[in-house]
């Protein structure tokens, strides 16, 4: 029996197109000058000196703002790169730039089965700090409490088994009552591996003939194994 949902959000609760269209041009337009202007503070230095450390030796600021940006063309699922740029949507949400997206289906359902008792947690690459922010500035209003926890890549790379088992671990259930939800099918294979239960969100394009996980365009489709 499922007690606890853990979910993706891009291409999962929320679109691809909003990371990709609007969160990440803005990081990547704003971040030179907030490195600029905030470096001294002491959770921005934490996260560049982070940076620097790939160098192996002292790197001037404007060295880790190039770095930095060729993370973002890469999509590289960097750390401190991560927490900087939810440093930066922090005053996108707080200026109006911009609103959370989430799917109507994915409100409707998470709301439904917190409702039922179920947990519900989030896994993203995006930092914790970026997960909440998009959840608390929706259409739909604060949806922070919605969830008991977050997780990130501190945890882990999301297509390695072991960042799965260590949420296992965390959330004090069987493997098997748990279900993950993601869009991308080698997160759901290392989920798998890890003993959850898993489903494949596939909201743009065709269902794939063959796969390992059960797939739906939807949340409203998605229905528990018991």
């Amino acid at each position: 029996m499922i007690k606890a949902v853990v979910t993706d959000i891009e291409g999962t609760t929320s679109s691809l197109s909003f990371v990709k269209d609007i969160l990440f041009p803005y990081a990547r337009i704003n971040l030179p000058d907030f490195v600029r202007q905030h470096g001294h503070e002491p959770e921005v230095k934490t996260q560049l000196d982070a940076v620097r450390a790939e160098f192996g030796h002292a790197a001037s600021d404007e060295a880790v703002i190039i770095r930095l940006l060729q993370w973002i063309s890469e999509d590289k699922k960097a750390t401190p790169l991560k927490a900087l740029q939810g440093l930066l949507w922090k005053q996108g949400y707080a200026d109006g730039d911009f609103h959370g997206h989430i799917y109507a289906d994915a409100y409707a359902q998470l709301k439904s089965w917190q409702a039922q008792g179920i947990k519900l947690y989030v896994y993203s690459s995006g930092s914790v700090f970026a997960q909440t922010l998009l959840y608390a500035h929706t259409k739909y209003g604060d949806l922070t409490s919605l969830f008991s926890d977050y997780f990130d890549t501190r945890i882990g790379a999301k297509v390695e088994m072991g960042s799965y088992q260590a949420i296992v671990k965390a959330l004090g259930l069987p493997a098997a009552d748990i279900i993950f939800l993601s869009d991308t099918e080698a997160e759901l294979d290392a989920a798998q591996q890890a003993g959850m239960q898993t489903c494949w969100l596939v909201r743009e394009g065709s269902l794939a003939t063959k796969a390992n996980h059960r797939q739906v365009t939807d949340f409203k489709q998605i229905e528990f194994a018991q």
